[in-house]
């Protein structure tokens, strides 16, 4: 019993996967960063040395909830593309780079770990393109979606390196936390 499927059947899967994937790829990126205090008032990473080529705050805020939603979009629509020959390897590349970016955050945010944090960003880079070079042998729309990821981890691996360089002690640096003085009216 083999029927072909409509016309409207490949649509509607995609829009089912997208209705699941981008919410959670959105919600998950945040979560990374907002449990690891990657949000621009850190006291830890305010105190650091900032290269010169360091956007304003603002601009990680609108930037990676965008690469979020173009990846959970790119993502669905290779799980979408059942039958597709790499699929299976597209899912599991997909999956292990997204791990690795939600790590980052919290080892260069929460822990301080520059160094290691520059090597991971290495290894997410590497595998988000071999990400990209499957997700093209299932979906090129899915591929192209995946490229200003691509742009924004190379920019950002750029900077993690920079400013490892200025802060050799990024690692040991304390900063106080913010504190209040309360009058016990005596």
């Amino acid at each position: 019993m083999n029927q072909i499927a409509s016309a409207s059947q490949p649509r509607m899967s995609l829009l089912r996967w997208a209705l699941i994937v981008i919410p959670l790829t959105m919600f998950l990126g945040f979560l990374s960063g907002t449990m690891s205090g990657s949000t621009a008032d850190n006291a830890w990473y305010q105190a650091l040395i900032k290269p010169a080529i360091q956007p304003p705050g603002w601009v990680f805020g609108v930037v990676w909830p965008t690469l979020y939603l173009l990846m959970g979009l790119a993502f669905a629509m290779v799980l979408a593309a059942r039958g597709a020959r790499v699929r299976t390897v597209a899912i599991g590349l997909f999956l292990l780079q997204f791990v690795i970016n939600l790590s980052w955050s919290p080892l260069f945010f929460g822990q301080h770990e520059v160094t290691a944090a520059f090597f991971i960003i290495l290894v997410m880079l590497g595998v988000a393109i071999a990400t990209t070079f499957a997700f093209a042998r299932v979906c090129k729309a899915a591929a192209w979606l995946m490229v200003p990821y691509l742009v924004w981890i190379s920019f950002a691996a750029i900077l993690n390196f920079q400013i490892d360089q200025l802060n050799p002690d990024a690692e040991s640096l304390y900063v106080p936390a913010k504190s209040s003085q309360i009058d016990n009216g005596g």
